[in-house]
């Protein structure tokens, strides 16, 4: 087995696996700031998947985002049809949050990808993989230069990361998934 395989092996089961070492580090992680810089990723089998190299340019951020929240709020009086407390209102999901978070926070970067590193009963901790499109070593990089050209600025407020993606249900094609491209709101205002 190699390394790489074994760390994914490893986070399959977080709790189980990492025992103490998982329960000390989101006890460390509930006490820093919402959004923090780190020298190194915390999952590099993830990491390393989703395009993360050890180079200038490159910088990985923790981002917690509160879990809940998302239900609609109870009508005070009278009923409505669409007063369902059960249902989640879910528009976007709280990895895609989280990459939106470390962007506004991080105006100059621009968001690469990210991946989960840990949950409470009530955090979510994401790891983003951002990338500063200004620097020579990302322009010479032939994996990464494509995210240096113009069209790809705030990509992650368009939706366009593999999160944005996925939330806007663009991960399938076919029968059933006619009204989702080009998206939601644009196929709407095309077919009146």
């Amino acid at each position: 087995m190699g390394m790489y395989q074994a760390i994914r092996e490893l986070w399959k089961q977080p709790k189980e696996n990492l025992g103490p070492l998982y329960k000390q580090r989101l006890i460390t992680w509930r006490k820093e700031d919402v959004i923090t810089s780190i020298k190194r990723p915390t999952r590099l089998d993830r990491a390393r998947s989703l395009g993360y190299k050890a180079k200038r340019g490159i910088t990985i951020i923790r981002v917690r985002v509160s879990r809940g929240g998302r239900k609609r709020e109870a009508r005070k009086h009278g009923r409505r049809s669409r007063t369902m407390r059960r249902k989640k209102i879910v528009g976007m999901s709280y990895q895609w949050i989280a990459e939106q978070k470390a962007q506004r926070s991080y105006k100059n970067l621009e968001v690469l990808n990210s991946y989960w590193v840990g949950k409470d009963g009530l955090h979510y901790w994401y790891e983003v993989i951002m990338i500063d499109p200004y620097m020579p070593e990302i322009k010479a990089d032939k994996n990464l230069k494509w995210i240096c050209y113009r069209k790809h600025t705030n990509r992650v407020f368009r939706g366009k990361t593999s999160a944005g993606q996925k939330s806007r249900g663009m991960l399938h094609t076919g029968k059933g998934r006619e009204k989702i491209r080009p998206g939601r709101r644009a196929n709407k205002r095309l077919s009146k």
